[in-house]
Parts: structure tokens; C-alpha cells; sequence
């Protein structure tokens, strides 16, 4: 789709990429990949509590909104800022186009889309 915008809802499961117009929008669904596991330890060498990002799940992501030139990124716990992480470690051309990283639950597909739409217009960038 031939949009300027894109809002990335993503966690350790799926990914939700919409890109949109004032008129329209096309949404994407990616899904991890099934040998990717989350697991919630304090085990490891890192302690952090979290498995290593799924690179193909994040690869699969990034590529979903390459041709975006604002991107928002949001969804619950830490994924959204490993992905912003990941995205500037291995697609710095994308990461670029990140204009926000923010906190966002389980928003439907209408909830998500008029919270990009609203941050857009109200960062001034939708023009």
C-alpha cells in the first residue's frame, strides 16, 4: 500500500501493522514464528526474565512497514522496545522512521488506527 504512515501494535506472539491514509488503511498480521518461546525466567546469563528476540519475527515485522516513512511503534510489557532495539541494531533505515514508541494494551484494529491517526495529527506529521 502506498501510505506514509504506520502504526506497529507488536508483542512476544504477533504483530498487528497498519498502513494508513486519512481515507484508508491496510492491515497486516505477522505471527512469531513456532519455535520461538517466551518464557518468563530469572535464569540466564542476563537475568532479565525474557528469551531473546525471535530475529525472524522481527525481521518478518520490519519488512511489513519498510516503505513507511512515520512509524509508531506500541503494544504491552518490553517487545515494543526490543523491537525499536532491534530495528536500529539491524534495519537502522527503518528505525529512522520511528517517531514514538509508546504503551498500548490490546487495542482492536479501530482503537489502534484512530490512536495513530490523533498521534500523527497531533505531532504534526500526517501532512
Amino acid at each position: 500500500m502506498s501510505a506514509n504512515h504506520a502504526v506497529i501494535w507488536v508483542d512476544h506472539a504477533q504483530a498487528h501493522a497498519i498502513y494508513f491514509t486519512a481515507e484508508t488503511h491496510e492491515n497486516l498480521e505477522i505471527k512469531a514464528h513456532a519455535h520461538a518461546t517466551h518464557l518468563h525466567t530469572k535464569s540466564g546469563a542476563h537475568g532479565s526474565g525474557h528469551t531473546a528476540e525471535d530475529k525472524r519475527f522481527f525481521d518478518d515485522v520490519a519488512t511489513s512497514v519498510s516503505d513507511a516513512k512515520k512509524i509508531l511503534i506500541v503494544g504491552p510489557g518490553v517487545e515494543k522496545t526490543l523491537f525499536f532495539k532491534y530495528l536500529s541494531e539491524h534495519h537502522p533505515r527503518i528505525a529512522a522512521n520511528v517517531v514514538g514508541v509508546e504503551a498500548a494494551d490490546h487495542p482492536s484494529e479501530g482503537q489502534l488506527l484512530a490512536h495513530a491517526r490523533k498521534y500523527f495529527v497531533k505531532a504534526d506529521l500526517y501532512h
